[in-house]
């Protein structure tokens, strides 16, 4: 994982008025104009304080090749924000955000360099640390929701499920004790709880916590079950 921005280096040739990103500090993002915060999703001047140091350093400022970033990455958040929030397509982004093929760019690097993820679970473990708790949980909570498609979702990825009496996806999250993500699978509506579980706590057990057993449930096959202990239950 890159390093991140409070491990950035000194020098930087910041002029934006009212943003210390390190697009705007060490990048081209002062060439684009400075954009005024307007929308509920948008981070307080605190709440960037807080997002800033968790984002990672881009390989244009660790000498790993690529061109200096010309856009915010305060605005760039902001807009991934403002879509997730209001559930609206990448095209239907606000002209006042950078050009939506700019942030799906980000976003989709982003994702696949693993920094999502990653943010995420920085974030979640200074949650846990302001309640008072371990970074690290040892309890879990694991459970699946069916939910409609959309006409636009394609018939290989949707599926019926004949319990529910929905056709479209399903999705199956781990939560901790505070209920805070910790893993989630996407899935046709079809498939069972059991084969999900298989899928989503695999992924759990290798990106986070060993864990030493799953618990025996109804839904989930006895092999499952290594320890008398149950620290992730089914409910």
């Amino acid at each position: 994982m890159s390093q991140f921005y409070a491990l950035a280096a000194a020098g930087s040739n910041f002029v934006a008025r009212g943003c210390d990103c390190l697009a705007h500090r060490f990048g081209n993002a002062a060439d684009h104009p400075h954009r005024r915060s307007r929308y509920p999703s948008d981070m307080t001047d605190a709440e960037w304080v807080q997002v800033r140091d968790l984002l990672p350093v881009p390989g244009w400022l660790e000498g790993r090749g690529g061109r200096p970033e010309a856009y915010c990455h305060r605005q760039m958040v902001d807009a991934v924000r403002y879509l997730v929030a209001g559930g609206i397509t990448w095209r239907a982004m606000p002209a006042d955000f950078p050009a939506w093929d700019r942030v799906y760019a980000f976003w989709r690097r982003w994702r696949d360099q693993g920094w999502i993820a990653e943010f995420h679970d920085r974030l979640r473990d200074r949650v846990r640390e302001a309640a008072g708790r371990d970074t690290e949980p040892t309890a879990g909570i694991i459970d699946a929701q069916s939910v409609k498609g959309a006409a636009s979702v394609p018939a290989a990825s949707r599926g019926f499920d004949g319990g529910k009496k929905v056709n479209g996806r399903k999705r199956h999250i781990v939560v901790d004790t505070l209920g805070l993500l910790l893993a989630v699978s996407v899935t046709a509506a079809s498939v069972t709880d059991r084969d999900a579980a298989r899928t989503v706590l695999t992924r759990l057990h290798q990106r986070h916590w060993p864990w030493p057993g799953y618990g025996r449930t109804a839904a989930i096959p006895g092999h499952w079950s290594t320890s008398p202990a149950a620290p992730c239950g089914s409910r």
